[in-house]
């Protein structure tokens, strides 16, 4: 008798492997929290509990000789994470956005996907303790009708979800289409991280 594992979902978990650039970004997200009042008119709006450059800015790779840096190396990251994933591309995927999420404790992001991209991910740059893990979902969910619920112990490529807890300077990636949750942060200080799309 024979069982095989159908249909993988890859997920990569990397490190950024430079404790300098690390700390320059740090203090640019901290920098961009402070000033970017556009951000922090629609992060309050929106119920944002800290701050998010999601939706003032677009040209921080730009703007920011230190997120030109991080794009060098989320490329190369990116880059492999698609050679395992066995896609067939005319060309190398290319970032699409960028954007700095600063976190206050409670803060969280319900279920989503990243549509119109192809792969998503996430570098942590502060991850004091208790700042949460990031939730996958079994894409199969919705479909699994009467199935029973999975034992604890079953092994995790059978649990509905994972979770992925990140340390500073942890790069994770995915694909856009993956259900994820940002967990609830119950730290003291910020948790920071930037946030990205390839298509």
């Amino acid at each position: 008798m024979t069982t095989r594992s159908l249909f993988a979902t890859r997920f990569y978990e990397g490190q950024l492997g430079n404790a300098a650039l690390l700390e320059e970004l740090e203090h640019s997200c901290r920098t961009l929290a402070e000033d970017d009042r556009a951000g922090q008119q629609w992060s309050k709006a929106h119920g944002y509990r800290g701050y998010t450059s999601y939706a003032s800015l677009d040209d921080l790779p730009r703007r920011d000789p230190v997120m030109g840096d991080l794009v060098k190396t989320l490329n190369r990251h990116v880059a492999a994470f698609a050679k395992e994933c066995g896609f067939d591309l005319a060309r190398p995927l290319k970032l699409d956005n960028l954007w700095v999420n600063v976190m206050k404790r409670a803060g969280t992001h319900s279920g989503h996907i990243h549509p119109h991209s192809v792969v998503s991910g996430t570098l942590y740059v502060a991850v004091p303790p208790g700042s949460g893990a990031l939730k996958l979902e079994d894409p199969r969910l919705p479909m699994l009708m009467a199935a029973p619920g999975r034992l604890p112990d079953a092994a995790p490529d059978l649990q509905p979800f994972i979770y992925a807890e990140p340390q500073e300077g942890s790069i994770f990636l995915w694909e856009s289409w993956l259900r994820h949750e940002v967990m609830a942060s119950d730290a003291k200080d910020a948790r920071i991280s930037i946030s990205f799309n390839y298509r």
